[in-house]
């Protein structure tokens, strides 16, 4: 059975191959293998509207099962920012390390209680036959004032989990598969997406 994830974002592409890989009568594709198809305009003010909107844009047009992601990272002492634009922090097609820039810049002079941030993830699954589902899974941890590590993307070399003392991008990947925001979110439609046929 086939399984659409709803981006072309490589990194997100191989996180969801590795965490669905025991699940074995799903064929995980992505938008990567549809290449006629054209997202919609993200609209929403929070996780859980944009990634509604991109399952159901993705579904109708496909005609398959879809998981959409929204996601990114919230730090409480920046109002909440990046939040939903945490892919375009510095600018619409900024780079990841140009976001990060903007966010040490941002927390520049703060103490590590104002640091403290979290990544969130919402997931929604959705059929054409109208099944639609979501989760939304957290990592809690702080941000660093600079940047280690070479794996992962995004914000990844700045945030290091509570109770770790790595960051994301510092971790194997396989680690950081197990502990993440999006694995807590994906955890609780495994059931789901195990019976599906």
């Amino acid at each position: 059975m086939e399984l659409v994830i709803a981006t072309t974002n490589l990194h997100k592409i191989r996180e969801f191959r590795d965490m669905l890989k025991g699940i074995k009568h799903i064929d995980v594709l992505s938008l990567l293998n549809f290449p006629q198809y054209h997202p919609a305009e993200e609209v929403g003010k929070t996780f859980q509207e944009i990634a509604h909107a991109k399952a159901l844009h993705a579904m109708n047009a496909l005609q398959k099962w879809v998981l959409s992601d929204d996601s990114g990272i919230v730090v409480p002492s920046l109002n909440g920012a990046p939040g939903i634009k945490s892919r375009r922090y510095a600018g619409e097609d900024a780079t990841d390390a140009e976001n990060r820039q903007k966010l040490l810049k941002e927390l520049a002079g703060t103490k590590e209680h104002e640091r403290a941030a979290y990544f969130e993830c919402c997931l929604v699954l959705a059929s054409p036959n109208g099944f639609v589902k979501s989760s939304t899974g957290t990592c809690e941890g702080v941000i660093l004032t600079e940047e280690r590590g070479r794996n992962g993307f995004g914000y990844d070399p700045l945030f290091v989990k509570s109770e770790y003392d790595k960051t994301f991008a510092e971790l194997e990947e396989s680690t950081k598969n197990r502990v993440s925001h999006r694995r807590k979110a994906l955890e609780k439609l495994l059931v789901t997406l195990e019976s599906m046929s």
